[in-house]
């Protein structure tokens, strides 16, 4: 139902103007009406247009129970909560209902009985689409009560009858989500005794609360989330339950860069009023959303637990602070974040990401700069092709790095503290023959500040390829020749 300017007040003018609709119909026809009209569904989701959102509007065209399969940071949350914008506007009910009963087909024995009392003159109340979600994370402890409901022997008490009476039970969440939309994220967490409860009383319109029967045809839409592992898992789910999902939906983790990269922007706070502008380089902000992808691939990281899209986030607003910080320092108003920004916001990392044995056995932190490396390697292989590699490459890739490698012979260094002033950095990198060259000819780098980091990036990819040896300092870093580094491990070790 649309807003209209006046709405009805009274049973009495309910009759004339409003017709009872089932909520799965409502989300159908709501549905139905966007797609004839070409209206935005489900904006922010980026990447499901064809997967995920496809099978949704299917399983609500079907008036379908559904669940979306998936591991953390795949946005089902997002997408069970966005489902309302599907609901009318506003609902009729009998005001004071505990259950929101729709004054035109009552369903508690407190509303019917006011309804005969009062007749037409029964008042009415109006409740919005954003009060018609509610949502339930599934816990061991959660109970009937919590769910269902309990006998209350205070109401009890208060109207003078026993506790037989069906008028003295307090509902719990699924009653007062009569007539909307009832979520249970990690469903597989509730306990077996609850799900039966829950399928009870969505299957056969009845439960018992301490052995009292109480019948409630609820008009609902069900939806739940949960990890594919914990839902397959035989025990996890009784199996009249998982029969009665009618829809089982997998959702996934961004299936192109692209699309990982505008997920990220959406969602990342890096324009910050007031604080000094940081532009991030292209090549840069590829290796950032290429950590996750890393870390869903890593040998050191739980596959089952997945890699959320709120490690990129993270790690984007971690990048972005880093730069903030030395323009701050340096008193700029602009900054160009580069490779120390990235290297140094680990933190955003340890968080996010679920180790097996051996990635426990390395620490977070170690992972962490892992996860950052292989990304960085990445990148830099895609504009340097297989440099690691050089026996198998042209003679114009073999040569094209032989002025910075030739630098570092002889015990030469190059020292980059994290909080260097750009103009500093760039000229300690430009003492490198050839790593001004270079960092052009493979990034092409927009003024000086950005060449400086472009020549750090370039170091940085040399060492992820093993031809540039790196030893981290505290807040900064020393790169010097592999063989040397080598010659000097071994002279440390006699």
């Amino acid at each position: 139902m649309s807003t209209t300017t006046k709405r009805a007040s009274t049973l009495g003018e309910l009759r004339r103007t409003w017709r009872s609709k089932r909520v799965k119909d409502e989300l159908r026809d709501n549905l139905i009406s966007a797609l004839r009209s070409g209206a935005s569904l489900f904006p922010g989701l980026i990447g499901y247009e064809r997967t995920v959102l496809r099978d949704v509007q299917n399983a609500l065209l079907a008036r379908h129970d559904f669940i979306l399969l998936g591991l953390r940071g795949q946005a089902k949350t997002r997408i069970l909560r966005s489902l309302t914008a599907l609901l009318d506007e506003w609902i009729p009910a009998v005001e004071g209902c505990e259950i929101r009963d729709d004054p035109l087909r009552p369903l508690c024995a407190a509303c019917r009985a006011r309804i005969e009392r009062e007749g037409d003159a029964t008042p009415i109340v109006w409740i919005g689409r954003a009060e018609r979600y509610h949502e339930k994370l599934a816990t061991p402890d959660v109970t009937i009560a919590d769910l269902i409901g309990d006998l209350d022997p205070i109401k009890a008490a208060a109207r003078k009858t026993s506790l037989a009476d069906p008028e003295v039970v307090h509902f719990g969440l699924l009653p007062r989500s009569n007539r909307g939309i009832f979520a249970i994220n990690e469903l597989p967490d509730l306990p077996p005794r609850i799900q039966v409860g829950l399928l009870n009383i969505l299957e056969e319109g009845d439960v018992q609360i301490r052995g009292f029967p109480l019948r409630l045809e609820l008009d609902l839409a069900l939806c739940f989330s949960a990890n594919p592992e914990d839902y397959t898992h035989r025990g996890s789910i009784i199996t009249p339950l998982r029969d009665r999902i009618a829809a089982q939906i997998l959702t996934h983790y961004p299936r192109t860069l692209a699309d990982a990269q505008r997920i990220t922007d959406q969602e990342s706070w890096v324009r910050r009023e007031g604080a000094p502008e940081v532009r991030t380089p292209l090549w840069l902000r590829r290796a950032i959303e290429e950590v996750a992808i890393q870390g869903r691939e890593s040998e050191f990281v739980d596959h089952s637990s997945g890699v959320s899209a709120r490690l990129s986030i993270a790690l984007y607003e971690s990048v972005v602070s880093n730069a903030e910080r030395r323009a701050l320092l340096h008193g700029a108003s602009r900054v160009v974040a580069r490779t120390a920004d990235l290297l140094g916001a680990g933190s955003a990392i340890h968080g996010k990401v679920e180790l097996v044995y051996e990635g426990e056995r390395e620490g977070p932190a170690k992972v962490a700069q892992h996860l950052i490396g292989k990304a960085l390697k990445v990148v830099f292989d895609a504009a340097a092709p297989a440099p690691a590699k050089l026996e198998k490459s042209s003679a114009a890739d073999m040569g094209r790095f032989d002025g910075v490698l030739a630098h570092f012979k002889h015990d030469a260094t190059v020292e980059l503290a994290d909080d260097l002033a750009p103009a500093e950095l760039l000229r300690r990198l430009s003492a490198v023959a050839g790593l001004r060259e270079l960092a052009t000819e493979l990034f092409a780098p927009q003024g000086d500040e950005e060449l400086a980091a472009a020549m750090e990036f370039v170091l940085e990819g040399l060492h992820q390829n093993a031809m540039l040896a790196r030893e981290a300092l505290e807040g900064g870093r020393v790169y010097r020749d592999s063989f040397e580094e080598m010659v000097r491990s071994l002279k440390k070790g006699r």
